[in-house]
């Protein structure tokens, strides 16, 4: 809090979102570009390390161009949370503020970003790794819905608005609320930090924005995908680790398998993909009001550049 006749000084932040593939990096590196900026990447997938393709992360060459931060923090059998994020994202902030830069936090991961902006304040308690390889274990058998319900046995109105789908954050909350004994949304409190903040939001056509969705389907098949996935089973991380139930990553494990034929699982994460496009949306909506939103075309960072300029 400040003293007495201090001024309280709000720190400018750029925030830009939108769902995959609408091209949030190249975008986001041409303002960083005009701005002087630096990135803090808010994608949950993007963290992993080795897994490159499949998360569509920044090229080395982008990466080189202008600085990223919050890539490849962890490896695949590590647990990230939106705690890790929102720690590490503050101190990447105030070090990119603190040489005369202007942070730019892109990504599609809506509740990092909320956790961000919105100051969550998380329950201080500690990991249990025996209890989250039984969820894990339990997800595996009976199916990401079955957690769900255990869940909201005991927190519904976290089982409500979670993404059942993602079961890294499923056992957190479960983890959270059986250590404690109090449901994991009596933890979330908020006290936003103090920055400027102005978030825009890349959008397309609902059916174009498919369509290039399909298109990076191909060009990650076309990079390596399956050899990337395949390197990752081979060096040890197994299927029932949560990095390797992301997009990609679990239907090019049913390929792997034999379970589906090469061209069933494209399909399949095609298919996903464009329903992981609309949960997407749906938070942005919710969550991300304030966003002004923009066509994702050659003009889009221009008229970021402009309107941060003014």
């Amino acid at each position: 809090m400040p003293l007495a006749g201090e001024i309280l000084v709000r720190r400018p932040v750029v925030v830009i979102i939108g769902p995959t593939a609408v091209g949030k990096t190249d975008t986001a590196i041409q303002v960083a570009q005009v701005l002087d900026g630096e990135i803090i990447s808010a994608d949950s997938r993007q963290v992993y390390q080795y897994m490159d393709v499949g998360t569509a992360k920044p090229t080395p060459e982008q990466r080189a161009a202008i600085p990223h931060y919050l890539i490849d923090m962890v490896t695949p059998d590590k647990f990230y949370t939106a705690v890790d994020f929102q720690a590490q994202a503050v101190a990447a902030i105030e070090d990119i503020q603190a040489r005369g830069k202007l942070p730019l936090v892109v990504g599609g991961t809506g509740q990092y970003i909320s956790a961000l902006l919105e100051g969550w304040q998380f329950p201080e308690v500690q990991a249990n790794y025996e209890l989250r390889s039984e969820l894990e274990a339990y997800a595996e058998a009976q199916g990401w819905e079955a957690l769900l319900e255990r869940l909201r046995a005991v927190d519904p109105v976290t089982a409500e608005r979670i993404d059942g789908r993602n079961i890294r954050r499923v056992v957190r909350a479960l983890e959270v609320s059986l250590e404690s004994g109090r449901p994991f949304s009596e933890f979330q409190q908020k006290h936003p930090p103090a920055y400027d903040v102005v978030q825009f939001g890349l959008t397309l056509d609902r059916a174009a924005l498919y369509e290039r969705a399909d298109r990076r389907v191909g060009h990650m098949v076309e990079a390596g995908l399956v050899e990337e996935v395949r390197a990752l089973v081979e060096a040890g991380y197994t299927w029932n680790l949560s990095a390797m139930s992301g997009l990609g990553y679990l239907q090019i494990g049913y390929y792997l398998r034999g379970e589906m034929s090469l061209d069933e699982a494209l399909t399949d994460l095609c298919h996903q993909t464009h329903a992981f496009i609309r949960r997407q949306y749906t938070w942005f909506r919710k969550y991300n009001a304030a966003a002004h939103w923009l066509e994702s075309n050659t003009d889009a960072a221009d008229q970021i550049s402009t309107q941060i300029q003014r």
